[in-house]
């Protein structure tokens, strides 16, 4: 409301003065000592309100930020004086009175994002007061009410969602019975003149308003019970046209800085603070929007619209569904589910990085029920884990109104341009737009690409460097003279302190010290770090380096992993903060020194450097399905090769978010001897969280293929068997199915079938599934048709997923963490995999015992195998027995926390396929739309 004219009429700041006539004709105004004492009580009910929220709130500083742009100390010392007496902190940025309007705006910006700043005014002089400016400021840090959207809130009523502008707040407080009463305004035109009619209007009073220099002032002054005057009276308007027993209100600001001359003016009595009156209601004002900033840091009832879905048959490509459905915009669903406007990073219209120190905020919050997504052994297809877990939480949320999250990994683009194709579900079970979800997204996997390879380049350039230079040389170069001053830096000392020199000063190391601290000793044999790219290339998985003449001789054997490989994605996927993840950064071990003992990116000097590099993407992304309900899509660890699940920290913030009473679904990858074994035994130890569900997905296909149908190849048509009712087939294969429920139960999480329906299974098929599923021990066992029916077709998964929730959960876990690394292995491979016994290379021995004598030996254990059958066997499917599990290598990811068998003879860089699906994906030039993604 503090336009030019506000200014000029009612600055809330400025004291006003009652100017009441010889007689008041019956009208009833309070006096200059009803006005003072109305501030004291005013200033005394905030001082009461604040101590009782910070009763309540024990860390609770709230802060209101002035911007002053003049010279006048006497509004700045009231503001102050009268904080204090109430409690608040507040702080004066005193910019210069020349300001322009920018760079008033750009201060409110950067007061809008201050987490620590909870209310803003403004005390500026009348040309900086325009739209622009007032509109800068958050409506919810709006402590004067200024902004369009509460003046909004004002005019409609909304007495809750708003604030009165303080100077209108102390009007009305002056003036009493304004029942049939006339109101004069001079000088209070635009939004200001608004706002006080507004009010004056709803206690009855009639209202008009003019200029000083209007013709009809005249009449209008004689008119008029009360007059609120908004500047100084010009002195060729006289007295004599204000009718005895009217009573003026002046708000003008030179009455404040006592530069009007008061004598010409006979009736005008006492001048009273009613200025004081405003500021009072200034910090009235702040105490309720400290209220609302309290409010609004809590965890509340979702108000979510839902996306409509008109599903259509046949069921459309994946990619035609996307693009049909029209996406809300990230900060609209951001705002709906609880988060800030200073919690989210926008990323277009549809992404949002999601701050951590929402984790701060909701610290206090009850978690909600967390559920894991599994599946049965797949075919090289997939069975729709990904699918399920959309269609799971549109049900939960779109169709049964109970908070629900889905966690999701974000999609390598091997498999997106491989065999596989994306991630983001299917049919009318998707995250949208799955262009975005599946290409790139917020670069999270470029970021691990980028780090991962600057470790691995920092690994050769040392040996280079050390295998050329001597002692002193490699020392000052590693410690240089920088303007004339040589120092250490902050990682260097860490390095000092750990080797036991506990020196400052680069010059007073003796030569044995310079060598230990300088010289790393990399046995060139012993690096297990490698570079990663983040697409299927076989022809990485053997290369030799150092073969130009500049490396001089220094060449070894290495490879390439897949980016998704890296020990940082799997340090991404369980890290808890970030201080968290720069400890697990500067852990891990890329080789061993000459003497046997390891070597870290810390003693590389280069963990700061790869926490800068992953400083965003440790931030989950927020997107959504297509019904509107909210998707984290965070990390995207392999779960064949690595731990295969999305992020702990994803985990967390959506546990917060959705509250005591809501779902996070979340996905682990393949079958649940894979992702879900690593999700209890690994994730859950770094994260302390307990799924209280295991949906267990599987698919009368996969189920036929274990009964001994015909091998079921990517990209070719699946065989009659597939396609036409076989029972027998499906009776045979769901001993694959009751196994994958045994390995649940190992867990002692109560466990619900969830049978992804496709339109060639007949209805006995589906029966028969769902009555064996319950009879091996399943909570219960439902048919899903999300995929062509979206959340509508999962209602009765979501319904018995809250029902099982409320089971006994005796969660456990598989194995100590004090027992040998050998031992951990064959757990898992007997009681798991159901293996006879396991079997280690002399290679994977020596790992173990040189693992166990380094301090690693109480590590959990992330099994590398393959993903299509319970064994080493990729062909042996169903429930393989009798078979001996080969360990051919054993490696550490120390900062991630496991180590990591290698079974047979898995690679860790996927090749492409005669006919990879990049032949399907083009770029329409025109539309810039993505076609062929599935």
């Amino acid at each position: 409301m503090r336009t030019a004219a506000l200014r000029r009429c009612l600055a809330p700041a400025l004291r006003a003065t009652v100017l009441p006539s010889r007689a008041l004709c019956g009208r009833r105004v309070r006096g200059g000592g009803a006005a003072a004492a109305a501030a004291r009580k005013i200033t005394e009910n905030a001082k009461n309100s604040l101590a009782s929220l910070k009763r309540e709130n024990p860390r609770l500083e709230p802060m209101l930020a002035i911007i002053q742009a003049h010279d006048d100390h006497l509004i700045q010392e009231m503001n102050k004086n009268f904080a204090e007496e109430v409690g608040l902190h507040v702080i004066h940025i005193c910019l210069p009175e020349g300001s322009s309007k920018d760079e008033i705006v750009n201060e409110i910006l950067r007061l809008n994002e201050d987490p620590n700043v909870q209310g803003l005014a403004l005390d500026l002089p009348e040309s900086l007061y325009s739209s622009k400016v007032l509109n800068a400021v958050k409506p919810e840090k709006d402590v004067d009410g200024l902004s369009d959207v509460n003046l909004g809130r004002l005019v409609r009523g909304d007495a809750y969602d708003c604030l009165v502008p303080p100077p209108v707040c102390a009007v009305m407080e002056l003036l009493e019975d304004l029942g049939g009463k006339t109101v004069l305004l001079v000088g209070a035109g635009g939004a200001a003149g608004a706002a006080l009619q507004c009010m004056l209007q709803r206690e009855g009073a009639a209202t008009m308003s003019c200029q000083w220099k209007a013709p009809q002032l005249q009449a209008k002054l004689h008119h008029a019970d009360v007059v609120v005057v908004g500047s100084t009276k010009p002195d060729d308007v006289p007295v004599s046209w204000i009718k005895p027993g009217t009573t003026i209100i002046s708000c003008s600001r030179d009455l404040l800085s006592e530069k009007h001359n008061h004598g010409q003016q006979n009736n005008h009595a006492a001048e009273n603070t009613v200025g004081s009156l405003a500021i009072a209601m200034r910090m009235q004002n702040m105490v309720k929007t400290t209220e609302r900033w309290i409010q609004s840091q809590q965890h509340r009832k979702w108000d979510l619209r839902c996306l409509k879905l008109q599903p259509l048959s046949p069921v459309p490509s994946d990619i035609e569904i996307s693009r049909a459905q029209s996406p809300k915009a990230v900060d609209v669903l951001a705002k709906e589910i609880g988060l800030l406007t200073d919690e989210i990073e926008i990323y277009g219209q549809t992404k949002a990085k999601v701050r951590l120190s929402l984790l701060e905020r909701l610290k206090n919050q009850p978690d909600g029920k967390c559920v894991l997504v599994a599946g049965i052994t797949p075919t090289p297809l997939g069975e729709g884990k990904s699918t399920v877990t959309i269609g799971l939480v549109q049900a939960l949320t779109a169709h049964l109104n109970v908070n629900s999250f889905a966690c999701l990994r974000q999609p390598s683009q091997g498999p997106t341009f491989g065999v596989k194709g994306g991630a983001a579900g299917g049919g009318y079970a998707q995250v949208i737009p799955m262009e975005e979800f599946n290409l790139h997204l917020t670069g999270d996997i470029h970021a691990i690409t980028a780090a991962n390879n600057l470790l691995a380049a920092a690994i050769d350039a040392r040996i280079l460097h050390e295998n050329t230079q001597s002692d002193k040389a490699l020392y000052n170069r590693l410690v240089p003279v920088v303007n004339g001053v040589r120092g250490f830096s902050p990682i260097q000392l860490a390095r000092l302190r750990r080797l036991g020199i506990n020196k400052t000063d680069p010059g007073t190391l003796t030569e044995e010290e310079i060598s230990k601290f300088a010289r790393l000793g990399i046995d060139p044999s012993t690096i297990t770090w490698q570079r990663v790219v983040d697409t299927n290339d076989r022809f990485l998985r053997k290369i030799t380096v150092g073969q130009a003449s500049t490396e001089k001789g220094f060449v070894r054997q290495a490879q390439f992993d897949i980016a998704v490989a890296s020990e940082i994605m799997a340090i991404l996927a369980l890290t808890t903060s970030l201080q968290d993840m720069k400890e697990r950064l500067g852990k891990m071990v890329v080789a061993n020194d000459k003497k046997g003992e390891p070597v870290t990116a810390e003693d590389l000097g280069v963990t700061g450097a790869l926490a800068v590099l992953m400083k965003d993407a440790i931030k989950p992304t927020l997107m959504q399905t297509l019904e509107g309900t909210p998707v984290f899509v965070h990390a995207g660890p392999f779960a064949n090769i690595a731990h295969g699940n999305s992020s702990v920290l994803a985990d967390k913030i959506a546990l917060k978010l959705v509250g005591e009473k809501g779902f996070v679904v979340t996905e682990a990858g393949f079958g649940a001897d894979i992702g879900m074994e690593k999700f209890f035994n690994i994730k859950c130890r770094a994260s302390g969280l307990v799924p209280s569900v295991v949906v267990l997905v599987a698919t009368v296909r996969a189920l036929k293929m274990h009964g001994g149908g015909p091998n079921v190849t990517a990209g070719a048509p699946l065989k009659k068997e597939y396609t036409e009712e076989n029972l027998q087939l499906v009776a045979d294969g769901c001993c694959n199915l009751q196994k994958q429920i045994q390995i649940t139960q190992l867990f002692g999480v109560p466990v619900v079938v969830a049978l992804n329906v496709f339109k060639t299974d007949s209805p006995a098929e589906v029966d028969l599934v769902c009555e064996i599923a319950k009879q091996s021990g399943a909570f219960d066992a439902v048919p899903c048709n999300h995929w062509s029916a979206g959340g509508r077709g999962a209602v009765k998964l979501a319904q018995a997923v809250e029902k099982a929730a409320n089971q006994k959960n005796s969660f456990k876990y598989l194995y100590s963490l004090e027992l040998p690394i050998v031992e951990k292995i064959r757990i898992i491979a007997q009681k798991v995999y159901g293996a006879q016994d396991i079997e280690l290379s002399p290679t994977a021995q020596s790992q173990v015992d040189r693992y166990t004598r380094q301090g690693f030996g109480n590590l959990p254990i992330c099994m590398a195998k393959t993903h299509l059958s319970l064994s080493h066997q990729p062909e042996r499917k169903g429930v393989p027995t009798g078979f001996v599990l080969p360990i051919s290598d054993v490696r550490a990811s120390i900062g991630a926390g496991f180590i990591y068998p290698l079974v047979g003879t898995m690679s860790t860089m996927p090749g492409l396929p005669t006919r990879p699906c990049f032949y399907d994906i083009d770029l329409d030039p025109v539309t810039e739309e993505v076609k062929g993604l599935f």
